[in-house]
C-alpha cells in the first residue's frame, strides 16, 4: 500500500458533506459560525491536540470543566512569563575563546562571545531548550503559535555563527505570538537574524541585495498565487527601501546606517498604485521608509488577509483550502483580519470557537508533524523526565529528543529553506510529505524503544510507563474501560469495535475469551506491587498493547 492509500485507510469514517442550497461545494460546508454542539472529551482532545503538543490527562480533566467559549478563551489567554532562557550546558575545550566567564547552568543569552565553536554549541543549546519549552508548555497556545510563525518566518539557525541571534529572533515570536501581523511583519524585517538569513545586513546602496525583498512580499505578506501580482521591479525597489540595515553582534542587536542607505526615491507597478516612496536620508531615514513599505504592503489587504489565514487554517485546521472553505471560512475571516487592523487574536479566537474547526470532517484528518508526534507521545504519557535542577541529564534528554525530531525531518531551528516545512506548503501532498520511506520506519522505532527499552542519557531513561500510564485512567481493571480510556487520549479516528475486541483477546487476554483473565491479573498486581511475576504479566501485556496502538496509522493521525 502507498503512503496515500495507507492514511486514507484510517480516514474510512469521512464522508463528502452533501451540498447545501446557496452554498459552495466541498468536504464540508461549514463555516465560521459559533460552534454549538456536544462539548464532550472528544471537543476537547480535539481542540487541545491543535492547540498544543499533545492531549494531556490533566489538560483534559481542566478543560472538560469549562464551556468552549472559556476553554478558548484560556487558551488563547497567555498570562505565564516567557520560559526562562537558555543556559551553558556544553563543553568549552575545543573553543579558542571559551566563554569561561559564564557559569555552567547559567545562561549564555547576556554574552557576548565571537568563537565560532561556542556560536556552534550555544545553538544546540538553544535547541535543546526549546524541546523543554515545549515539553514543558503552560496551558495556552503559545508554543503552537510560536513554531507556526517560525514556520512562516522561516529562518535557519546554522547560517549564523551568533546563537543570541536566534534566541532574540524567537523571543520576538513568543511575544508576538498572537499579536499584530503588520508589526511583526516590521520587526522581522529588521531582526539579527533575518538579516544573516537574507543577506539584509549586506544591503546597500549601490549594490542592493534582493533576497529578503522578495520572501518579504512572496513569501511572508502577499504569496505569489495573485492575479496581478508584484514585479521584479518592485523586488528590486523594495530592496533600495531596506538598505543600510546592519547587525551589532555585541549589543545583540540591528541598526540603521545612514551612510550604506539610497537616498534616491524608490518607484513602484501599478500592482501597487504606482506608488513612489520618497528617499529619505538621515539616521531615521531607514525606520522611515520601512514604514512607507510595509503600509504599501498591507494596503493590499485582500492579498495579504487572505494569505496569511490560509497559513492559520492549513496549520490548524486541513490542509487543503477547497472552494467551500475559501467561501466559508478564509473570505470572512481575512475580513475580520482587516477590520481589527491585521491582530491575529480575534481571527484564530473565531476559527478554533466555529462550527467549522470542531465538524466531524476537521477531526483526525491531518498527519501530526514530527514535533506533535514525538514531544506529544511524551505529553500524553506523562513520560518522566530529570528534575530541573539537574540540568546536565535534562539538557540531555532534550537532545535524545531534538535528534529524534531531526531523524524525522523537522529540525527545530532550522527548517529546509525560507520557505519553512514542505509539510506546510507543497501542492498536492501537503501534510503527508511528513510520512516517507525514511521516517515512518524511524517514527516506529521511536515508539518501539518508547515502550520496550529507553533513550538513556546521563543514565536517566526516557521511556514510557506504561503501568503508570495504565493506572492514570479511569478503570484500569476492566479491560474494555483501560482500552476505551487509551483510545480516547492516544486516537482522533475510532476503531472499528471489532479490531477493539480483538485487540483484546489477543493482547490483554492472551488469547482468552473472558475478561477477568485481565481483571484478575491486574488486581493481583496492585495487591502485590512488588511481586514481580505479577508485575511482569502486567507490564508485557501493557507493552503488547501500547506498541501496537502505536504503530498504527490512526496514530499518526491529529
Amino acid at each position: 500500500m502507498d503512503r496515500r492509500g495507507f492514511f486514507s485507510a484510517a480516514r474510512t469514517k469521512k464522508k463528502v458533506a452533501s451540498v447545501k442550497k446557496d452554498f459552495v461545494s466541498g468536504r464540508t460546508n461549514s463555516g465560521i459560525a459559533p460552534y454549538t454542539g456536544p462539548w464532550t472529551k472528544n471537543e476537547v482532545i480535539h481542540l487541545l491536540k491543535r492547540t498544543m503538543f499533545g492531549a494531556t490527562l490533566p489538560d483534559i480533566q481542566y478543560f472538560s470543566g469549562l464551556t468552549m467559549d472559556d476553554a478558548v478563551n484560556e487558551l488563547l489567554t497567555i498570562t505565564a512569563p516567557l520560559p526562562a532562557p537558555p543556559v551553558k550546558d556544553y563543553d568549552v575545550t575545543e573553543a579558542t575563546e571559551p566563554d569561561n566567564n559564564v557559569t555552567a547552568g547559567t545562561t549564555w543569552i547576556y554574552d557576548h562571545n565571537m568563537d565560532d565553536t561556542i556560536g556552534t554549541r550555544r545553538k544546540e543549546s538553544m535547541r535543546r531548550w526549546w524541546v523543554g519549552v515545549i515539553l514543558n508548555q503552560d496551558r495556552s497556545i503559545r508554543e503552537k503559535m510560536a513554531l507556526f510563525w517560525h514556520n512562516h518566518f522561516a529562518t535557519e539557525m546554522v547560517l549564523t555563527k551568533r546563537a543570541r541571534y536566534a534566541y532574540k529572533h524567537h523571543t520576538l515570536l513568543r511575544e508576538n505570538a498572537l499579536g499584530n501581523f503588520k508589526t511583526l511583519a516590521k520587526a522581522i524585517s529588521v531582526d539579527p537574524l533575518m538579516l544573516v538569513y537574507q543577506n539584509g545586513e549586506l544591503n546597500r546602496k549601490g549594490i542592493p541585495d534582493e533576497n529578503y525583498a522578495r520572501e518579504l512580499q512572496e513569501l511572508f505578506t502577499l504569496g505569489k498565487e495573485n492575479n496581478p501580482n508584484y514585479t521584479e521591479e518592485d523586488v528590486k525597489a523594495a530592496a533600495r527601501v531596506l538598505t543600510g540595515w546592519r547587525n551589532n553582534p555585541e549589543l545583540n542587536d540591528s541598526y540603521f546606517d545612514a551612510s550604506r542607505h539610497d537616498t534616491d526615491d524608490k518607484t513602484f507597478s501599478s500592482f501597487y498604485n504606482n506608488t513612489v516612496i520618497r528617499g529619505r536620508s538621515g539616521e531615521t531615514a531607514g525606520e522611515d521608509e520601512l514604514d512607507d513599505l510595509i503600509n504599501m504592503i498591507f494596503s493590499k489587504s485582500q492579498e495579504a488577509s487572505r494569505y496569511i489565514v490560509k497559513e492559520l487554517y492549513r496549520w490548524f485546521v486541513y490542509y487543503e483550502v477547497d472552494a467551500a472553505a475559501d467561501a466559508n471560512v478564509i473570505a470572512p475571516l481575512a475580513q475580520m483580519l482587516v477590520n481589527h487592523n491585521w491582530d491575529i487574536k480575534p481571527v484564530v479566537e473565531t476559527l478554533l470557537k466555529s462550527e467549522h474547526f470542531f465538524d466531524v470532517l476537521n477531526q483526525g484528518c491531518m498527519i501530526k508533524s514530527p514535533a506533535d508526534f514525538v514531544i506529544g507521545l511524551c505529553r500524553e504519557f506523562n513520560v518522566q523526565l530529570p528534575d530541573g535542577a539537574d540540568y546536565t541529564t535534562q539538557y540531555a534528554i532534550y537532545e535524545a529528543i531534538s535528534t529524534q525530531l531531526r531523524y524525522m525531518q523537522q529540525t527545530l531551528g532550522d527548517p529546509p529553506s525560507v520557505s519553512g516545512w514542505p509539510a506546510y506548503y507543497q501542492i498536492p501532498l501537503f501534510h503527508e510529505i511528513w510520512i516517507n520511506n525514511d521516517t515512518y520506519p524511524k517514527r516506529t522505532q521511536f515508539t518501539d524503544t518508547m515502550v520496550f527499552s529507553s533513550f538513556t542519557r546521563s543514565g536517566f531513561d526516557l521511556r514510557i510507563d506504561s503501568i503508570a500510564f495504565a493506572k492514570s485512567l479511569s478503570n484500569p481493571g476492566d479491560p474494555n474501560a483501560l482500552l476505551n480510556d487509551s483510545l480516547e487520549v492516544l486516537y482522533r479516528i475510532q476503531l472499528l469495535e471489532t479490531t477493539k475486541q480483538q485487540l483484546k483477546k489477543d493482547i490483554l487476554l492472551t488469547g482468552q475469551t473472558n475478561d477477568y483473565y485481565w481483571t484478575n491479573a491486574w488486581n493481583a498486581y496492585i495487591a502485590n506491587p512488588s511481586d514481580m511475576a505479577a508485575y511482569q504479566t502486567i507490564l508485557s501485556r501493557l507493552n503488547e498493547l501500547y506498541k501496537y496502538l502505536l504503530a498504527l496509522p490512526e496514530y499518526h493521525l491529529s
